[in-house]
């Protein structure tokens, strides 16, 4: 059976805050897609919140528009938001003893109804998992950085 939940897990060398900084600005979320397919920030805050929504130009064959929610939010520890769909994209982010963060990506189907979820997973899932360890490793690479660059 197709996984419900796609996850993986990376450690950066910066702390939490200018991980989340990254994560809870949409107008970086091209910085740090792995997908290939987020093109630019249409809409939205230029800092996310618990119910904020913001939108994007995608591209997965042909172009579309997104508009997204945010439906998790602990400041520099937690975001996730969903679009039209019922899954969510969720950041979990723990602080390790050496100052860095340990950052968790998720996506998550078990919202959506047995049938549903198997078939999202079926055609998804292998897709999704690539793309979240690229995401990771772009956003490591973007959070070290800001921290050497001091913009973090």
């Amino acid at each position: 059976m197709p996984p419900s939940v796609v996850t993986a897990r990376t450690t950066v060398d910066a702390p939490p805050s200018v991980v989340f900084a990254i994560l809870a600005d949409p107008r970086q979320h091209p910085r740090i897609d792995g997908s290939g397919t987020v093109r630019d920030t249409v809409s939205g805050p230029e800092r996310l919140a618990l119910g904020a929504e913001f939108g994007m130009d995608m591209r997965m064959g042909a172009p579309y528009k997104i508009k997204n929610r945010v439906v998790e939010f602990e400041e520099d520890r937690r975001i996730a938001w969903r679009h039209q769909g019922r899954h969510r994209w969720r950041y979990e982010l723990e602080p390790t003893d050496d100052g860095g963060t340990q950052v968790t990506e998720t996506w998550d189907l078990t919202r959506y109804p047995l049938p549903l979820r198997l078939g999202l997973s079926a055609v998804f899932a292998s897709r999704t998992r690539k793309a979240i360890d690229e995401t990771l490793v772009k956003l490591k690479q973007a959070a070290e950085q800001d921290v050497s660059s001091g913009a973090g």
